[in-house]
């Protein structure tokens, strides 16, 4: 009788635990970067402003390409191309020339994340721009926390680190 109270009360406890999340759910996370750029904001956000160009100044993106809807409007859909063949679908959510910013979330990727939402922003700074990169997600099962962290902290650092080169 006893060991049938016990199941009993541990089955009870792993619904209980399904049904609030506490499996699988995953911890949200974020990561937020920026470069501060001796150039005024409108050359900044000129260079990133286009969701379908990132070959301009990401140095891993190859090729991007417009799937779905038109090109810096809410709704579009692009697929990425890393220079190593790696493809990311990603959807625009928001875009705002006037703000000189927009986000948009992974559809699809091989990256170690879910539920990636980004936003990448450019602002007016003492040195002349400041550009901020940042994200909230989850690790996908399989992943630790840090690892999917360091995976979005080195793409945001290769982009960033280019504008450098890029930016007039």
């Amino acid at each position: 009788m006893r060991i049938a109270s016990i199941r009993s009360f541990i089955f009870g406890l792993l619904v209980a635990f399904a049904a609030s999340g506490a499996f699988g759910a995953g911890k949200n996370l974020s990561v937020s970067e920026k470069v501060d750029l001796p150039a005024p904001p409108a050359n900044v956000w000129n260079t990133i402003k286009d969701f379908n160009g990132w070959q301009a100044w990401h140095p891993a993106i190859a090729n991007s390409e417009i799937a779905k809807g038109k090109n810096n409007t809410k709704g579009a859909v692009r697929i990425l191309t890393t220079k190593d063949g790696a493809r990311i679908t990603e959807e625009l959510v928001s875009y705002s020339p006037r703000s000189m910013s927009y986000a948009y979330r992974i559809i699809d990727s091989p990256l170690p994340v879910t539920n990636y939402v980004s936003t990448l922003k450019v602002s007016k700074s003492k040195s002349g721009s400041t550009f901020v990169w940042s994200s909230k997600f989850k690790a996908k099962d399989g992943t630790s926390d840090e690892e999917a962290k360091k995976v979005i902290v080195g793409i945001y650092r290769a982009g960033l680190d280019n504008l450098t080169n890029v930016v007039k």
